[in-house]
């Protein structure tokens, strides 16, 4: 469900201010200055809606459309082809992601639901509180360079643009051009189409330029951040399983999980999951330290059918399980003793070959896999973070990933931030991922939409001459945009129903 506290907030701070808006133009002694207040500054305010116009960047844009006029007709053209490209993909991949939420809606066990390419993202649902800072920056940037191409190409096609603006709808900025409707209309559809496909195109291209330097990061970072050695926690939540004394820090490295290399971040998640998913690991250890599990209290069963051996109030033993003459036996050993230093193993024949390679025959003792007597999906993982010693970690292991963040960058010089490629990093995803969404969403056939502009310039194009009458073109541009609309809404409302509802 939608936080409670965030939805007053919005509202309350919305009425706020359309109260505050529609007391000052009713007063007789402040309205009208207020209203020239507002017109001489571009502002307008109506319900969960605030914008601001301005003619300031006209002579930025004229600038840019005549910086080289053969490469821009190049450029634009491309556009073209991209946003004609981008209509069909946008439709078929609006109607995949359909199929997929249906599908999920009407499953028992609903897989892969984060897997899909587009998602509603809800602001305190399935969007942290404390990444709404990148994904509004980052879509505001999107919405300024989308409109940047709107406005360059149409002032290279001899249109004028009468201002450019920002806008705030409920939570969600944006940006939008205004151009002069009667120069918009006098020039031909191949040239209309350049100026309604050149928004899409940018963000296509910001969005690849965000992932070209999103790869080449560690490269620039190079010379005050390294990679490759491990990875290192940026920050660990508070009263989690990874805090404590004897759990990870902000600055730790960590180089492995259990027997799994950890080098980046990559290799982190991948070894949770490969944990997550494979039998608990075994550990070597001395026969001689093994005590019988009468020793440390009464055995019994748990509801998931697992063996407890160790007193309730034991917070540093744990219950093992062994074979021992082809019978399974239980002891209560003192974990983080037992397990420093120890050779993992799946079976008591790993422990043979391990001594008889690596133990002086004089002083050696013979070893037995224990394995960890736990309840289902819990897993025993050890954290290695030199110089310190391993973290034991008890739990289910995806709650590991939630603990900590981690990165792959690593400062050369105490005095540096171990959050400035963090921030780098999270602020091109979010470009790569909002720009992108903005291209394909724009793309779409659909009513108030670029691509209704879009379709209607396609139509004159290649219809003016199948379609004689202009009233038949327009009435085949209804219908599909109709089609548009249906399936851009229908996506939208499944959407919200996902993840506000699940």
């Amino acid at each position: 469900m939608i936080p409670v506290p965030l939805v007053v907030c919005v509202l309350g701070g919305w009425c706020f201010v359309y109260l505050t808006d529609v007391l000052l133009k009713l007063s007789e002694s402040y309205g009208h200055c207020y209203e020239m207040w507002l017109g001489s500054k571009g502002l307008s305010l109506s319900p969960f809606h605030i914008r601001w116009q301005t003619s300031l960047f006209n002579r930025l844009f004229s600038r840019c459309a005549r910086i080289n006029p053969h490469a821009l007709y190049l450029w634009f053209t491309s556009g073209l082809v991209f946003g004609l490209v981008s209509m069909c993909g946008s439709v078929v991949l609006l109607i995949r992601t359909l199929q997929q939420t249906v599908h999920q809606m009407t499953s028992d066990h609903p897989q892969g639901a984060n897997q899909q390419t587009l998602q509603v993202v809800v602001p305190g649902i399935n969007l942290p509180v404390s990444q709404l800072a990148y994904f509004f920056s980052a879509l505001l940037v999107s919405g300024v360079i989308h409109e940047l191409g709107h406005a360059v190409a149409a002032i290279r096609e001899q249109v004028r643009v009468n201002g450019f603006g920002v806008f705030v709808f409920v939570v969600y900025p944006g940006a939008f051009v205004d151009l002069f409707t009667t120069h918009l209309n006098l020039i031909s559809p191949a040239q209309q189409l350049r100026i309604f496909c050149a928004g899409v195109w940018h963000n296509f291209v910001l969005c690849v330029a965000a992932l070209c330097f999103l790869f080449l990061l560690p490269v620039l970072l190079f010379p005050v951040y390294y990679t490759g050695a491990g990875a290192l926690v940026s920050e660990v939540v508070q009263g989690s399983p990874a805090d404590g004394p004897r759990g990870l820090s902000v600055g730790d490295m960590v180089t492995g999980l259990e027997d799994c290399d950890v080098r980046t971040v990559e290799d982190w998640n991948s070894c949770l999951t490969t944990l997550t998913h494979t039998p608990q690991t075994g550990y070597c250890v001395p026969t001689h330290t093994l005590q019988p599990s009468w020793a440390h209290g009464r055995v019994y069963r748990r509801l998931d059918t697992s063996i407890e051996c160790c007193s309730n109030n034991s917070q540093s033993d744990l219950c093992f399980s062994y074979t021992k003459l082809q019978d399974k036996e239980y002891a209560c050993l003192p974990a983080r003793k037992i397990l420093s230093g120890s050779r993992v193993c799946r079976s008591n024949a790993d422990c043979l070959t391990h001594t008889h390679l690596d133990t002086d025959p004089d002083t050696h003792s013979p070893s037995v896999c224990v394995t960890p007597s736990l309840e289902n999906q819990t897993r025993l993982i050890r954290l290695t973070h030199p110089p310190n010693t391993q973290m034991l970690f008890v739990g289910y292991p995806p709650h590991l990933q939630y603990a900590v963040s981690l990165t792959n960058f690593a400062p050369r010089f105490g005095f540096l931030n171990l959050d400035l490629p963090v921030v780098m990093e999270t602020f091109c995803k979010y470009v790569i991922s909002l720009s992108g969404a903005l291209a394909v969403v724009n793309s779409v056939p659909c009513f108030a939409l670029d691509g209704q502009w879009m379709l209607s310039a396609l139509l004159e194009a290649t219809l003016v001459t199948v379609v004689t009458d202009r009233q038949h073109r327009e009435l085949i541009g209804f219908f599909l945009l109709l089609g548009g609309s249906a399936l851009l809404a229908a996506n939208v409302a499944l959407g919200l129903w996902m993840v506000t509802a699940r």
